[in-house]
């Protein structure tokens, strides 16, 4: 069982930052097996994957919408994984999931690759 907790969502003007943190606790498994994700949701559309790290966090991947302004990180030790987002857009506007998965692959992930998810943080961008 994996338990995800999200923090730091909230309102910010266009071309501001936000840094969202989400603390990981696990029972039978260690955090650092998981490959760790934030995705995020528009009421009316579908869930899409935003970042997503690797398991020791040498391996990153993003969606192009994000690319260059978002960075994903991962703590082991804290089990912690956090999303800084820079330059932000109202099109940025959504609620920010964590997420945990198992499979690490290098095209676009899909809601069927998550086994657990946060309850998620609501992120707003105003013009």
């Amino acid at each position: 069982q994996v338990q995800l907790v999200e923090s730091g969502g909230g309102s910010v003007q266009a071309g501001g930052s936000l840094r969202l943190s989400c603390a990981c606790t696990t029972s039978g498994r260690t955090f650092d097996t998981y490959v760790m994700h934030w995705f995020r949701q528009v009421p009316g559309k579908e869930r899409e994957s935003v970042a997503a790290i690797n398991w020791s966090g040498d391996s990153t991947q993003y969606a192009d919408s994000v690319k260059g302004r978002f960075t994903i990180s991962r703590d082991n030790a804290k089990n912690t994984v956090l999303l800084q987002m820079n330059s932000l857009k109202p099109e940025d506007t959504a609620v920010y999931y964590c997420a945990a998965g198992s499979r690490w692959r290098i095209d676009t992930y899909s809601t069927y690759d998550i086994d657990y998810w946060g309850k998620g943080t609501l992120v707003t961008v105003s013009s």
